[in-house]
């Protein structure tokens, strides 16, 4: 069973174009890709920690910056 995709690949492939990358391999999009859905996973499950142990169920931009920054 193929992992569930998160983000598409057509907005990434436009940030890539939009900064140079005219010629991109699929494959390179999908690594991408893959690095992003790990990093993002870790970060909120980091996250969820600093919310929790201000009491709170809802996550913050101060969470995620704790969590980017730390």
């Amino acid at each position: 069973m193929a992992k569930k995709r998160y983000f598409a690949w057509s907005p990434l492939r436009a940030i890539m174009a939009g900064v140079g990358a005219k010629i991109v391999a699929r494959d390179a999009v999908d690594y991408l890709i893959d690095y992003l859905q790990k990093t993002t996973v870790d970060l909120t499950k980091q996250a969820i920690v600093y919310a929790r142990h201000a009491g709170r169920k809802k996550v913050t931009t101060s969470d995620i910056d704790l969590a980017i920054n730390l």
